[in-house]
């Protein structure tokens, strides 16, 4: 095992209607810098590009700024917010609250934009 580092400046930059994702993969986890406009809903936004009823990836990271409501498969609901450190499992919808962009640090991304598999 060695240590590895890569600048998230230089990995793949996934572009869409009210956003941006910039992922690189690190050992075998995805990590991800994001932005959400206000009005960005994955279910308007996301859902079409991947063909799933609702997100399938599991996410752990940090809010930088803004707030995410995210409605669960199961009904259930939860909001974070800048300075926030959160853990969302998969089978969700996702919207940004308010009028500032969510912006994140993803560590268990997933494959953003694809299915799983």
């Amino acid at each position: 095992m060695r240590a590895e580092a890569k600048a998230l400046s230089g990995g793949e930059v996934v572009e869409f209607a009210k956003g941006k994702v910039e992922l690189v993969t690190v050992g075998d986890r995805q990590i991800a810098r994001g932005r959400y406009e206000p009005g960005w809903r994955w279910s308007e936004d996301v859902k079409p590009i991947v063909g799933t009823e609702s997100c399938e990836h599991e996410h752990v990271g940090y809010v930088l700024t803004g707030r995410l409501h995210v409605r669960l498969n199961d009904g259930s609901e939860a909001e974070v917010g800048a300075g926030d450190a959160y853990r969302i499992p998969a089978g969700h919808d996702g919207w940004v609250v308010g009028d500032e962009a969510y912006e994140f640090i993803d560590v268990q991304m997933g494959n953003f934009g694809k299915a799983s598999s």
